[in-house]
């Protein structure tokens, strides 16, 4: 008799608890949003060093993206499946193969290039981002090599590429980094996350009020 008191005293213990956290909000956390994502700019515009650098990875490993590689990148409010394609000469003619179904794009420039090769990227980035399975896209602009002397501004790169003409109608940021800064990298990427999360929201909720989820119900 004692025995069974006891487990029953247990079990009402267990039952309080779950009770206490879930009216305090100290439950399970929800399940992260995962987004796809794709990375593009030039070869050794440090494209691998952002996502190791976000990953906790060593800088000192990082080789050159030969075709292209998958990467999750963590963060509190979502899950990042990136996919980065090589910036090689030879690569870049084959991009538009892999422009495939993302919620987003990243394009890594190296603001302390010559002139040649910036001229480059921005070829590169405005052919992608009016690709028709891109051209909707969020779209996150990342300047590396911002502690380097002959480094150009975020603004002077900014109207170099005519962001406010070419990015008009798409959500888009332009910011600078030093790719081994990793606070400077989850801030920039805070903002970013933000648009994912609030286009994923406006998207489910369009689905429940959309006369088929209605009619369903």
């Amino acid at each position: 008799m004692c025995e069974s008191f006891r487990i029953l005293c247990a079990l009402c213990r267990v039952g309080l608890y779950a009770l206490y956290r879930r009216l305090c909000c100290k439950g399970p956390s929800p399940v992260r949003p995962n987004f796809a994502i794709l990375c593009i700019g030039l070869e050794g515009a440090g494209k691998s060093s952002i996502l190791a650098t976000l990953s906790g990875d060593d800088l000192h490993k990082i080789e050159p993206t030969i075709g292209f590689s998958i990467k999750a990148i963590l963060f509190e409010d979502c899950i990042l499946d990136v996919k980065e394609l090589g910036g090689g000469d030879k690569v870049r003619p084959y991009w538009e193969r892999y422009f495939q179904t993302f919620q987003g794009i990243i394009f890594v420039i190296d603001s302390s290039s010559e002139e040649g090769k910036l001229q480059t990227a921005k070829t590169e980035l405005h052919n992608a981002v009016k690709h028709q399975q891109l051209k909707s896209l969020p779209l996150l602009v990342i300047l590396t090599g911002q502690d380097k002397e002959n480094a150009r501004s975020v603004e002077e790169v900014s109207q170099f590429l005519e962001a406010d003409t070419t990015f008009s109608g798409r959500q888009w940021l332009i910011r600078g980094c030093v790719v081994s800064n990793k606070e400077t990298l989850l801030e920039i990427f805070s903002h970013f996350n933000e648009i994912l999360q609030k286009n994923l929201d406006a998207e489910i909720e369009q689905r429940q009020n959309s006369p088929q989820h209605t009619n369903r119900l």
